[in-house]
């Protein structure tokens, strides 16, 4: 174990480079000025936005109130025709009704039974108006 060991150099203390310190009035300025341009950047892209919806609406606004037009229109119709059909059903159902069809055909074929007087109402004009029938 006699080897030859290599010299060591004594262990000096490591120097650190000299840091020049910054003034921090030049960097606290930077970062003013990049978050101003930041905000500025944000509020050109929000009025940008702003300028399209803006625009979408005027152009979307018109279309919408026709087409409200148009829906209360087509409403209406549908109010109209739902008493249009609930008459007709309502007429369908009597007229296929059996317990009625004497009635029904005395009113449309102005036949009576053998006991029943015909009355009918005339109008001053000589029109006549309904015809009852009438028991002696």
């Amino acid at each position: 174990m006699n080897a030859f060991q290599p010299s060591r150099q004594p262990l000096q203390p490591i120097q650190q480079p000299r840091t020049i310190p910054r003034p921090k009035r030049h960097l606290r300025q930077r970062s003013h000025q990049i978050m101003a341009l930041e905000t500025t950047v944000k509020i050109g892209v929000n009025l940008a936005i702003l300028g399209a919806a803006a625009s979408a609406l005027t152009q979307l606004l018109p279309y919408h109130w026709s087409q409200q037009g148009r829906l209360r229109e087509v409403r209406t119709e549908v109010k109209i025709m739902e008493g249009r059909v609930s008459t007709l059903q309502a007429e369908f159902v009597r007229n296929f009704d059996p317990r009625q069809t004497k009635a029904i055909t005395e009113q449309q074929g102005y036949r009576f039974a053998p006991n029943q007087r015909p009355i009918v109402l005339m109008n001053q004009d000589g029109k006549e108006i309904d015809v009852i029938n009438s028991l002696p």
